[in-house]
C-alpha cells in the first residue's frame, strides 16, 4: 500500500511538471517584428576610402520552433559623401541556439538587394547576432551582417534594436 501511494504521488508530480513545462513553451509558429539602428559601411577594394553612415532597419519573421525562423529585413537611410543607401531588402533563414530561456544566439543566411544612388546589387548575405529577453514578449538584439560581397566592394552593417513577439 505504501509503495502504491508513493508511486501515485510521484506520477502526479511528474504529470504536473510535464504540464508546467508544456505551458511555458510558446505556441508555434510565432511572429515577431522589430526596429533597429543600422550602422552600415561600404568598403571598396583598392585605394578608395570606405563610406559609412547610420540608417534604420525594420525586421520581422516567423519562428517555427526554438531553433529555426525565417526573417526579412527592410532598411535604408544614411549617406556619406556621394554614397547614399536608398533601400535594403532581404530574406533569410535563421538558425537559433538558445543558451537559456532568455538569451539566444543566431545565424542568418539568405539573399539581399541593396539599392543606392549609384546602382542596385543583389547577392548572398550572412551574419550572426544575439538577443536577450527584457520582458515576456520583448527582446533587445544586436547583429552583424555581410549584406553584399562583390568583386569591387563589400557592404556590411551592425544593427542594434528591439523586437516584439506576438
Amino acid at each position: 500500500m505504501k509503495t502504491l501511494t508513493i508511486a501515485a504521488v510521484t506520477s502526479a508530480l511528474l504529470a504536473a511538471g510535464a504540464t508546467s513545462a508544456q505551458a511555458q513553451q510558446p505556441p508555434y509558429p510565432q511572429g515577431y517584428v522589430g526596429g533597429d539602428a543600422m550602422f552600415w559601411e561600404l568598403n571598396p577594394d583598392g585605394p578608395a576610402s570606405s563610406r559609412d553612415s547610420v540608417g534604420l532597419r525594420v525586421n520581422g519573421g516567423l519562428k517555427f520552433n526554438d531553433f529555426f525562423a525565417v526573417e526579412g529585413h527592410l532598411g535604408g537611410g544614411g549617406s556619406d559623401g556621394p554614397v547614399e543607401l536608398d533601400s535594403l531588402v532581404g530574406l533569410y533563414a535563421k538558425g537559433i541556439v538558445p543558451l537559456s530561456q532568455e538569451f539566444r544566439l543566431y545565424g542568418l543566411a539568405g539573399m539581399t538587394e541593396v539599392d543606392g544612388d549609384v546602382d542596385s546589387e543583389s547577392g548572398f548575405s550572412y551574419g550572426a547576432g544575439a538577443e536577450f529577453d527584457v520582458a515576456p514578449n520583448v527582446a533587445l538584439g544586436a547583429d552583424y551582417m555581410r549584406y553584399l560581397d562583390e568583386d569591387q566592394y563589400t557592404f556590411d552593417a551592425a544593427s542594434v534594436g528591439v523586437r516584439y513577439r506576438f
